[in-house]
């Protein structure tokens, strides 16, 4: 008997959609892979359903449906479903010299572009005003634009949003239109944060219709279950708080993956290596939690500064297509249950080439014998050790006393010892870590900003730790659960008064 309490973790991935049913004990219940469709939203719904189907789930059992997806990150990469975005800068005449979306990819550009400007507002990095926000200015210019939304990004508006929000007050009463702050969405630095802001102003669209689908796919199989989306620091928020900071979402894949094989191997410090159909996607985990990156994030050409994983992807997976000059890039995907040999189809694969080596995956063990494991099939085990030994190399950083949690439904490929990891650890349900990765995951909020150093510096930060707490409830956590996870200090040079760049993030369990 199953008990009460159910949680359902969906992951879309590039080649499958993984699925889990949780109970309130974090058991995996069932599982599910199905392949991801071209539209996504189909994939999603056959691989609910066979989980559901597997776990014999009546519908009121399932309380939260968790879901990390892919629909954001393609909607960029294919240029498709933007929505048309007003970018509006404050920080006139200081920060003309470098327009917005300056370098672009030009039909990018194209299709969220509708118009563009920068005027007088914004503030100085200890908080002083620029001069005056332009009012006047900025309705001379969406009068004179047809968008979707707005994308407000003020100069130096993590130490201040005031003017931003400003601008939002006014638009939401004279224009009706979505807007996108840039204090939200990223950190210090103008471009980079401008350009994360326009992106998730463009993203609203495609949310939207995630939130749409995912509800409709609920409500169709009778289940009352409220719906979260992953995001991309491997926590949860609530789909109204999706709706307005979509662009979050992308990068929750390898966030899932890396929360999902800390909770399965029980590793809190380790390399995570999730090898899927065309990719191998490396990680770290600290605490249990993504290592994040420190550098300017690229996504879709465009350089963002909001908090990402640190992944390194490398072009192996199950579906790899292996060739006599090497080892992919191109991969048969979805499509090795047809065209790999251990399937009984036509093209040589990394799947072919690791069970010839007798690196078998649960039910192939009797399609060993039919393969005759030929010099090409060596060289390419032998290619694909070396890339991962590489990989981890890099992402360790010099030490090698981290073990390597093997996840994804390719993880049968990688070798019993690499080097540079003090052992390889493949927990059970590893083929569906990023699944569970998504159940299990909390709901934070973050606040990136800077305070002044002197006395009254510890009641900003007590103030900083507070807001971080109330987006964490925002996004979906218990009030009374929350907790701050990660407060980290650096002090700032060569301002006319001492000041520090504060990180605050708060966690904690869903709201019942």
């Amino acid at each position: 008997m199953i008990e009460e309490a159910l949680r359902v973790g969906i992951d879309v991935g590039g080649t499958n959609t993984d699925a889990v049913v949780l109970d309130a004990a974090d058991r995996v219940v069932a599982k599910a892979k199905r392949p991801t469709t071209p539209d996504v939203t189909e994939g999603l719904r056959a691989a609910l359903d066979a989980v559901l189907a597997e776990a014999g789930a009546a519908a009121p059992d399932v309380r939260r449906v968790m879901l990390g997806t892919t629909h954001a990150t393609n909607a960029v990469l294919e240029r498709r479903n933007l929505g048309r975005v007003a970018v509006l800068r404050l920080g006139a005449p200081a920060t003309t010299s470098v327009p917005p979306l300056c370098g672009w990819p030009a039909d990018l550009r194209e299709a969220v572009c509708a118009g563009q400007t920068v005027v007088a507002g914004g503030h100085y990095v200890d908080g002083r005003e620029i001069g005056p926000l332009d009012r006047d200015a900025i309705r001379r210019f969406l009068d004179g634009v047809a968008a979707d939304a707005v994308a407000v990004t003020g100069v130096f508006s993590p130490a201040d949003g005031g003017h931003e929000r400003e601008v939002a007050e006014l638009v939401g009463r004279e224009y009706g239109l979505p807007v996108s702050l840039s204090h939200e969405v990223g950190s210090l630095g103008l471009l980079e944060r401008e350009n994360a802001t326009v992106l998730n102003a463009a993203l609203y669209g495609v949310a939207a219709h995630v939130v749409e689908a995912l509800t409709a796919a609920l409500a169709g199989r009778g289940l009352a279950a409220r719906p979260y989306l992953a995001q991309n620091d491997g926590t949860l928020m609530t789909v109204e708080h999706a709706a307005r900071l979509p662009v979050a979402t992308i990068g929750s894949g390898p966030a899932n993956s890396l929360r999902g094989a800390a909770f399965l191997s029980g590793v809190a410090e380790a390399i995570v290596a999730d090898v899927g159909g065309t990719s191998t996607d490396l990680g770290v985990l600290v605490g249990g939690f993504p290592r994040e990156s420190a550098a300017a994030v690229e996504i879709g050409g465009v350089l963002t500064n909001f908090r990402m994983p640190d992944i390194l992807a490398i072009a192996l997976g199950g579906g790899s297509v292996v060739r006599e000059h090497g080892v992919g890039p191109d991969s048969v995907g979805y499509r090795i249950t047809e065209e790999a040999l251990v399937f009984g189809g036509g093209t040589v694969t990394m799947t072919d080439a690791a069970v010839a080596a007798g690196r078998v995956p649960p039910g192939l063990a009797d399609r060993r014998e039919a393969l005759r494991r030929d010099d090409l099939m060596r060289a390419a085990v032998a290619r694909a050790d070396e890339m991962v030994a590489d990989a981890v190399d890099r992402m360790a950083l010099g030490r090698g006393d981290r073990p390597l949690v093997a996840v994804g439904g390719g993880a049968f490929l990688l070798a019993p010892r690499i080097p540079g990891a003090s052992r390889v650890v493949r927990p059970d349900h590893a083929e569906v870590a990023n699944a569970v990765g998504a159940a299990i995951a909390l709901a934070s909020g973050r606040v990136d900003t800077i305070l002044p150093a002197g006395e009254s510096r510890s009641k900003a930060i007590e103030r900083a730790k507070e807001e971080a707490a109330a987006r964490a409830v925002a996004a979906g956590a218990d009030a009374a659960q929350v907790e701050i996870v990660d407060l980290v200090e650096v002090p700032l040079s060569y301002l006319s008064e001492p000041a520090v760049r504060v990180h605050v993030k708060a966690a904690g369990p869903l709201a019942r």
